[in-house]
Parts: structure tokens; C-alpha cells; sequence
């Protein structure tokens, strides 16, 4: 499969090109000199791409190159004999025919992944690799133009054209080194396509489980407000109860331990207190009856 930068390229390719100007043997063009050698062809290079930045957001698909992803596979396989611009051809005659609703799918789906790109872009921008990548590309910028500029003052010793190599820019199209080229563009595409697929889907499942452990924090979080609340409100209810037996229990000494109850000991007042009305429960009918009596009036409702 291609991506929309492929298709553009080869849309470009197949467009037919003006008829090159005959000229006879007899018939030169006018020359300041008697030199008859025909000038050696200089090979022209490719346009130059726009430099790319890896950790930039990925660029959305058009309806049209979406539309040529799904079907390219299933087209070449049921006409195997046909070459790539041919099949480019067919899948554009498709896509000129295709009913408005089927097409209208693969322009939503383009107008949502455009959306996605702007998002994404705009977030991008606030990052620190687009500032790295921005001042890399001024500095380049500044030294190409420098390097521009001290070629052009330069005399030209040698009108000789050096060789040029431009890798696989060179590749005849349609031929079979082309072709070949192409299926191992399209292996390697297809492969990326696949990681990217696997990574998204990671990235998911990773992002859906961040969800629900921001969920689980926010209901932790909202129990332990609660349970703050009601161990605050029992806190109150204990210093109530604690405050109400000091107040009743204040002028009752214990036998043998001749303690009176205050704020700072009730608790070990009532703890001897629970003690020894258990163990001289028929012997001390006076405490008990007196406990009985304070405990009667004392209001614990706090």
C-alpha cells in the first residue's frame, strides 16, 4: 500500500508529456563557437523533500488514498498481470464511480483523522523535540545559504559536469527493478503499518488501564474522606461520653485507690471502676447502688 505522497508521485508520472521538438541534421543551433560536440546531458535531481520529523504526529490520509489501501491488494490480486499504473488507473476509475455513501465513509474517516492530526500537531508544537527540530532546521537553513552563497563567487574552473550519483532516484519506472523496488517499498510499508498497528493497540489498553486506576484514586479517595468524617464525628461522640462520666463520677473515690475521675484519667477511672464492682459485687452494695444512681441521670446522647 502507498502512502498519499507516492500516489501524488505517480499520478505525476503518468500524466503524457509534450512531444520534444525535431530538429534535421542540417539545421544547428546558433553558437558562439565552431564546436559541434553535443553538450553532455546533465541528469536532473529530485526535488528535494521536506525534511521529516520522526517524533512528529503522523499525517492524515486522504478519502481518496484511504480508499486505494483497502482495495490495491484485493485489485492486484484478481488481475496479476496488470502493472502498477495500471492498477493506479483502475482504482481511480473506482473511486470516480463509487456511490456517494460508500465514498462519504472514507471522507469521514479522512475528515476524522485530519482532526486527530490537528490535535495531535497542536500538542506536538508544545513539546520539546519541535523546538530541537525547529533550531536544527534554521541552523541548516543558515548553512546552506551560506554554502549557496560562497559557490556563487567562486570562479568556475572546469564546465565539465561531475558524475552524480542519486541512489534509486535513477530506476527507470515500470521496468522490473522498479517493480521490485516498489513490492519491497510496499513489504516494508505494510510491516510499519503492522508495528504501528500493534503499538496503537498497546497504547489503548495501557491508556484504558490509566483510566481505571484514575477511577479507583478518585473512589479511594472519596472513602477516605468519608472514613475521615466519621472517625472525626466518633472522636466527638468519645470526648462527649468522656466529659459526661468526669462530670458524674467526679466526687466518687474508688475503695483502695481513693481516685477521684478527671478529664485526663477517666478511662482508667472506669477501667477500675468496671474491675471492682465485678469482683465486690455482693460486698459493696453502697458503690454499686451509686453507680447505678449517676449512671441513671447522665445523658450520653452528644
Amino acid at each position: 500500500m502507498e502512502t498519499s505522497e507516492e500516489v501524488a508521485n505517480v499520478s505525476a508520472e503518468n500524466e503524457p508529456k509534450p512531444p520534444k521538438a525535431s530538429t534535421s541534421n542540417d539545421e544547428k543551433a546558433p553558437d558562439s563557437s565552431d564546436n559541434t560536440q553535443q553538450k553532455p546531458k546533465v541528469a536532473k535531481a529530485k526535488k528535494r523533500k521536506k525534511p521529516k520529523d520522526s517524533t512528529a504526529p503522523r499525517h492524515p490520509l486522504t478519502g481518496y488514498v484511504r480508499y486505494l489501501n483497502d482495495r490495491r491488494e484485493a485489485v492486484r490480486g484478481a488481475n496479476p498481470s496488470l502493472s502498477f499504473a495500471e492498477i493506479t488507473k483502475m482504482l481511480a476509475n473506482e473511486w470516480t464511480n463509487l456511490p456517494a455513501d460508500k465514498k462519504q465513509q472514507y471522507l469521514d474517516a479522512a475528515e476524522q483523522d485530519r482532526e486527530r492530526y490537528t490535535r495531535e500537531y497542536n500538542a506536538y508544537k508544545q513539546t520539546e523535540a519541535y523546538k530541537i527540530f525547529t533550531q536544527q532546521q534554521t541552523e541548516k537553513k543558515l548553512k546552506e545559504s551560506k554554502e549557496e552563497s560562497k559557490a556563487a563567487v567562486q570562479p568556475v574552473v572546469s564546465k565539465e559536469v561531475p558524475d552524480m550519483d542519486f541512489g534509486n532516484f535513477d530506476i527507470p519506472i515500470f521496468t522490473e527493478e522498479f517493480l521490485d523496488h516498489n513490492k519491497m517499498r510496499d513489504s516494508e510499508l505494510r510491516q510499519l503499518r503492522k508495528s504501528n498497528t500493534d503499538y496503537e493497540q498497546q497504547n489503548a489498553i495501557l491508556h484504558k488501564h490509566i483510566e481505571n486506576m484514575k477511577d479507583a484514586i478518585v473512589k479511594l479517595e472519596s472513602e477516605i474522606s468519608q472514613q475521615e468524617k466519621n472517625n472525626a464525628s466518633l472522636q466527638k461522640h468519645l470526648d462527649h461520653l468522656r466529659g459526661t462520666l468526669t462530670n458524674g463520677f467526679s466526687g466518687v473515690k474508688l475503695p483502695g485507690v481513693k481516685e477521684v475521675a478527671t478529664q485526663q484519667n477517666i478511662d482508667s477511672y472506669m477501667t477500675n471502676l468496671h474491675s471492682i464492682l465485678l469482683e465486690n459485687s455482693t460486698h459493696d452494695a453502697n458503690l454499686l447502688q451509686t453507680v447505678r444512681n449517676i449512671v441513671g441521670r447522665l445523658e450520653f446522647n452528644g
